[in-house]
């Protein structure tokens, strides 16, 4: 394939039968009951209606992944043919992933005793064969299409332009967080189909490198408060002992002379 892998969903051929969900669950063993309304660790993709407009949610596959940018173990890694993928085996359990994902993706298997972490990972093994993902494969009427990113990006702008009364003039996925490999298009506004438009274009895992290549001076800066206000709370209690013993030596000095 030329360049990173992609997967286009145009929401607008989306005739809502359900084979993608379908074909997802058989090609990973998912189990056959997942939930019609939301995703969870049942499932990696979900086809919703609103109105009359169908739309599906899955993992956006971040081309700088925030999961995989925080992973202490290295358990999510972005590969270069385009997919995030998962490695159960690596994983501590720690859902560091979950709280990070702009998307709220990962899900987690909180009733079994050994959980893992449950989301897409773009049919890696299909992908990797040079085939397509599963549900690009088995959709009826082109409503996910699957290649690379460069060219998925191109069909999508090509289509806003020729059919502008179709589709809102937007790319979902084109700059979100520095760009997903997950591109979708929508006659709807985004925000009313529940997707958040307030991630804006900066890749999450530059935030994040940011904020921590300032720890070590924030570290040393602490040190030295710390140091600081410990040698005044040291030098306060001896100052504290030293009239306490003045005060005492007073006062047994005067007893003396009372006696006397």
């Amino acid at each position: 394939m030329d360049g990173p892998a992609s997967i286009l969903l145009d929401f607008t051929l989306c005739i809502g039968c359900g084979a993608c969900e379908d074909a997802c669950q058989e090609e990973h063993n998912l189990p056959a009951d997942p939930p019609e309304d939301r995703l969870d660790y049942r499932n990696y993709t979900v086809v919703l209606k609103k109105d009359d407009q169908y739309y599906r949610k899955m993992c956006m596959h971040c081309e700088e992944p925030t999961c995989a940018s925080v992973c202490p173990v290295a358990a999510l890694i972005k590969t270069e043919e385009g997919p995030v993928i998962y490695h159960p085996d690596k994983c501590i359990g720690c859902r560091y992933c979950m709280m990070a994902c702009p998307f709220g993706i990962p899900a987690y298997e909180w009733h079994k005793p050994i959980p893992v972490i449950r989301k897409c990972i773009m049919c890696n093994e299909r992908v990797s064969a040079g085939k397509q993902t599963a549900c690009a494969w088995v959709c009826p009427v082109g409503a996910c299409r699957f290649g690379p990113r460069e060219k998925m990006l191109a069909i999508a702008k090509r289509r806003i332009a020729q059919f502008p009364d179709r589709y809102v003039d937007y790319i979902y996925g084109e700059k979100e967080v520095g760009g997903t490999s997950v591109l979708m298009l929508s006659g709807t506004p985004f925000e009313d189909l529940g997707f958040r438009m307030d991630l804006g274009e900066q890749a999450l895992p530059e935030l994040t490198w940011t904020v921590m290549s300032k720890i070590p001076n924030i570290v040393i800066t602490g040190g030295i408060l710390l140091g600081g206000i410990s040698w005044i709370i040291q030098r306060r209690m001896d100052i504290e002992k030293e009239n306490l013993s003045a005060l005492d030596e007073h006062i047994k000095n005067q007893e003396k002379g009372g006696d006397a």
